[in-house]
């Protein structure tokens, strides 16, 4: 099965927490505190591998997530650093972050890679805590916590050549003769979902190509599986344009010409703009000397198109038609593809959280509840044992201005504050 779309979830590794430690030594009863600092979390990496065709893998495994920090130790010990986790993706796989739908990276480039969640940084020791008022500081501080996320990846340079056209027209029968894939080939009337690739050798060298779905007018606006078969089309380099040139369906070869590219231009006019030519299939039915053909060929040419006779099941014309496509494509590949017009993730705005730093005071259950991501960290790493930890947890929170807040919304002494999952009881010398 051909997969170019998955989902999957990603978390970078924690950092660790910085350690609370001091120095036992002999003959040096009350030594300093030397806490060393935590590891730093693993990130969430994606490399483009050009060995990979498909994105099957991510269809049984759906989670991902690197190795959290490790926590500091004594002697002023740094912990180590998580492992980053690799994710190897295809070469021509898009990376996009679900929640913005913004495209993190377009993965072009074979062994091109970026950090799709940063691991979190490593908490300090208690080391760092000590000066002049506070020789034995009790505390440290607590890792960042990870960077959970949910991309989509969608893997759109599946062949280097695209056989386009309606449903039924021999797209099938044309990638069995000309490579070694063997697509189900039936009189069907509808489509596959999924492209068939296989692999043409010609002239001591090779080239990928697929048989995409066909595609049915008002595509371009999603009707059907419209824009997932445009989506296939969007990255091949060159487009053969398969036209049942017989009318065997009871249609008409230039009213299917047109409308395909119609759906094209639609969709994209950079997808219209691809290197392009036509195969006049089934023409064993008709002849060459056919009225209907030779209206169709010159009206195709006079649109700057090459038509190419052909019928599939007997290789006619196929030869011809593989030695033009693969001129197109070399000449394809010697000219730079222009940049896709994507909007791009913002890696610096998502790294600066304008939220961090606030506290939000709430009136829940007879209780003033005091939460904050910045709040949560100081938390994490608050000593709940140690006098002078806990009074720098509360400081803080006063220093933020959520006692005043409370006491506007009625706080008196006695009332309950509960910070997370710890509770205390408010009085004025606190």
């Amino acid at each position: 099965m051909f997969v170019d779309r998955a989902k999957i979830e990603i978390r970078s590794g924690k950092g660790g927490n910085g350690a609370v430690s001091f120095r036992r030594e002999p003959f040096v009863p009350e030594g300093g505190p030397d806490g060393g600092d935590g590891g730093k979390g693993g990130d969430i990496v994606i490399v483009a591998d050009k060995n990979l065709r498909t994105l099957m893998d991510f269809r049984y495994k759906k989670k991902y997530a690197a190795e959290n920090g490790q926590d500091g130790m004594k002697k002023k010990k740094f912990g180590r650093n998580g492992q980053d986790l690799v994710i190897k993706v295809p070469q021509g796989t898009v990376v996009i972050d679900e929640k913005t739908g913004l495209v993190m990276q377009d993965m072009v480039e074979d062994g091109q890679s970026f950090v799709a969640a940063k691991g979190g940084r490593g908490g300090k020791g208690n080391v760092h805590y000590k000066n002049s008022v506070r020789q034995a500081p009790n505390f440290a501080e607590a890792g960042t916590e990870a960077r959970e996320r949910t991309i989509i990846l969608e893997l759109k340079m599946i062949a280097d050549v695209g056989l386009v056209g309606f449903p039924n027209v021999g797209k099938s029968s044309l990638l069995a003769v000309s490579t070694s894939a063997r697509p189900k080939i039936e009189n069907y009337h509808f489509t596959t979902i999924e492209p068939n690739l296989g692999v043409v050798h010609i002239h001591d060298t090779s080239f990928v190509m697929a048989d995409i779905a066909g595609i049915i007018e008002g595509a371009h606006r999603g009707l059907g599986l419209g824009l997932k078969f445009l989506k296939h089309i969007e990255r091949t380099r060159v487009l053969i344009h398969v036209v049942d040139v017989s009318g065997s369906e009871g249609r008409d070869p230039i009213e299917d010409f047109e409308k395909i590219n119609s759906e094209l231009l639609k969709y994209s006019e950079s997808v219209a703009r691809k290197p392009m030519l036509v195969a006049a299939n089934k023409i064993d039915l008709i002849g060459e000397d056919a009225p209907g053909y030779l209206k169709f060929k010159e009206y195709v040419e006079s649109r700057g198109y090459r038509v190419f006779p052909v019928s599939a099941p007997i290789r006619q014309g196929v030869p011809a038609l593989l030695d033009a496509a693969l001129a197109e494509l070399q000449k394809a590949l010697a000219e730079p593809e222009p940049e896709p017009e994507y909007q791009y993730f913002d890696f610096e705005t998502d790294d600066i959280d304008p939220d961090y730093r606030e506290v939000y005071v709430a009136r829940e259950k007879g209780a003033y509840v005091v939460t904050g991501k910045q709040l949560k960290k100081i938390f994490d790493s608050t000593n709940f044992n140690d006098f002078g930890s806990l009074r720098y947890l509360y400081k803080y929170i006063e220093k933020k201005g959520a006692i005043d807040k409370m006491i506007e919304m009625g706080l008196e002494e006695g009332d309950t504050i509960r910070i997370f999952d710890y509770e205390f009881e408010y009085y004025d010398e606190y």
